[in-house]
């Protein structure tokens, strides 16, 4: 009987789920799981070595290779071959979210879909709430404006 795969854990919802190219819309997609996104996000985007990945996501380093290698599969077939990519599903868990509030400083952590499908963005500080929050991600924070979110340094 083959293990239970494990869930990998990724740090927010993707902005854009569909990638089509133009004039290549009858062409069979290609679907990329959230877990393998993710895995490029951390490889290739912020450009952390693997077992710096592998951690940040959950997983060992050898399951991390495995999901960043089909990805990069896919990406490459999608682009040569011109074939819609289509971003869904998979095996993973969100992270959960730290907020600090802007007006008290309170710090709290918020789990994701918490509160009735909410993601932390549109629950109030629960100590004055306030709606004025900042999101921390290991030291940077990011400003919540409905949903808007501005780095600062």
């Amino acid at each position: 009987m083959p293990r239970q795969r494990c869930c990998g854990l990724i740090d927010d919802a993707i902005v854009c789920q569909t990638f089509i190219p133009l004039g290549q819309t009858y062409l069979e997609e290609i679907n990329i799981k959230l877990e393998e996104l993710e895995a490029i996000r951390l490889k290739d985007k912020i450009g952390l070595d693997q077992v710096d990945c592998a951690a940040s996501m959950g997983i060992s380093r050898a399951t991390f290779q495995r999901i960043l290698g089909a990805a990069r599969s896919k990406i490459a077939s999608a682009l040569v071959e011109g074939r819609p990519i289509i971003i869904r599903g998979g095996h993973y868990l969100m992270k959960n979210r730290v907020f600090e509030c802007v007006g008290c400083g309170h710090v709290w952590e918020v789990v994701p879909c918490a509160a009735g499908g909410k993601h932390g963005y549109e629950i109030p500080c629960p100590m004055c709430g306030s709606m004025k929050k900042m999101r921390i991600n290991k030291g940077s924070k990011r400003f919540c404006n409905h949903g808007h979110h501005e780095e600062t340094k």
